[in-house]
């Protein structure tokens, strides 16, 4: 039996995908961590970090109400294109800046190209995980591994990203690594110009942008608890934990600085290749082959509930700490690493679950919203991160976290199966 015939419909299309998404992922991953350590260096506030970022989340949230239109009226390819040559010319342009500038200008300025990167991020996002449920095989599990494949191992990727992102600052510096990693996905771009398969729609006229809004209650519901689910983790991972980290590792000199970047790189990068790890083995952690959907929904609770509990200890650690101690550190690592296993798994359900309750005719349409909301929920933890760090510290923000995991939670609970209009 020939390779094509044993080969499943549409894979070429989606290895050329993933493929993509992964080289835009590990320069994502890189340039948040750049931008972070290299702003924090030159004696950025907290809050001032996450100003940083806002526009990144303001534009995931604008891209994602519209990305689902765009691709439905010209095509995923369309967007797929744009988004990794938006990134190319956000990375160029981040070059271009001046350490001599005054702080205000640095931050209008990167927020404006960070605005840009989540535009060229989300519209990447939308493409690929729309491509799946256009490609993946219906039976026997295969759209839930095909979800969790192509999830976990993006978020694998983004891990190294974040621990190159800090290896290139300790190593070539601030804008040789931007113009570096602006080089190499320019060529992945000209290359899936090139040799991109067919298996992707092209797009439909008669595609009207106030279709983008659901009319699906459980598309909807879901949309919200991915709100509250990814807030709780950016409210601690943006900002807080990687500057509490700081002022434990380093001692203020440029050799300090150096070993700091790369332990905190470090542990992001591991943090976020462990989430991805059991992303892609969701499937096989939840037995998703020999459950139906109505018990998948039921699985997203009680693993919602399960997360909810992880911040909640911690906060409780942190309230009895009276500063940062070794013994806290130890305890966040941990917790934190714990929290990234369970967060995989629940993410990877909601991911899972979107594709399920959508039609192939709406698919763009249905993920762009869904993940609207998830930029939302960054947005929201973004600003949470540098707000509540600065105002109360660890505990007041790993007690956000633990609230926003709670609301999700609640929110799962009004997912049906019986409830599937997919409309």
């Amino acid at each position: 039996m020939t390779e094509s015939a044993t080969r499943p419909k549409g894979l070429s299309a989606y290895i050329a995908v993933t493929a993509a998404y992964w080289a835009f992922m590990l320069t994502d991953g890189a340039l948040r961590m750049l931008v972070l350590l290299h702003f924090h260096t030159l004696g950025f506030s907290p809050v001032q970090l996450a100003y940083l970022f806002v526009l990144y989340e303001i534009a995931g949230v604008l891209t994602n109400l519209s990305a689902g239109w765009i691709a439905a009226r010209f095509g995923l390819t369309s967007t797929l294109y744009a988004g990794l040559g938006l990134q190319v010319l956000a990375l160029l342009a981040l070059a271009q800046l001046d350490p001599g500038w005054a702080i205000g200008t640095s931050v209008v300025f990167v927020m404006l190209v960070q605005g840009a990167s989540g535009v060229a991020k989300d519209l990447a996002k939308m493409s690929s995980k729309s491509a799946v449920k256009l490609l993946a095989p219906t039976q026997d599990g295969a759209l839930f591994r095909w979800v969790a494949i192509l999830t976990g191992s993006k978020n694998m990727v983004k891990g190294a990203g974040f621990l190159l992102g800090a290896v290139l600052l300790a190593m070539v510096g601030f804008v040789w690594a931007v113009l570096g990693m602006a080089a190499i996905l320019a060529v992945i771009l000209l290359a899936v110009l090139i040799a991109m398969p067919p298996g992707l729609p092209k797009g439909r006229k008669g595609a009207k942008f106030s279709e983008v809004f659901s009319k699906s209650p459980n598309v909807n519901w879901l949309s919200a608890a991915r709100v509250f689910l990814f807030g709780a983790r950016d409210v601690w991972f943006v900002v807080g934990i990687p500057i509490y980290f700081y002022a434990v590792l380093s001692d203020g000199t440029t050799e300090g600085n150096r070993a700091a970047f790369f332990m905190i790189g470090t542990f992001m990068a591991l943090w976020v290749i462990l989430y991805g790890l059991v992303q892609a083995n969701a499937p096989r952690i939840l037995r998703a082959r020999e459950r139906s959907e109505a018990d998948l929904i039921g699985a997203a609770r009680t693993w919602g509930w399960g997360l909810a509990a992880v911040p909640a200890v911690l906060t409780l650690a942190a309230i009895t700490a009276t500063g940062p101690h070794m013994w806290l550190t130890v305890t966040l690592v941990a917790g934190l690493l714990i929290f990234g296993a369970v967060f995989a798994v629940n993410s990877s359900l909601h991911s899972y679950l979107i594709l399920s309750f959508t039609k192939a005719e709406r698919v763009t349409m249905d993920v762009g919203f869904y993940y609207m909301a998830n930029a939302g929920g960054r947005l929201a933890g973004t600003l949470l991160s540098g707000l509540t760090y600065q105002a109360g510290g660890l505990a007041l923000m790993l007690g956000t976290a633990a609230g926003m995991v709670a609301v999700s939670a609640i929110t799962v609970g009004f997912l049906t199966p019986d409830n599937r209009e997919k409309s």
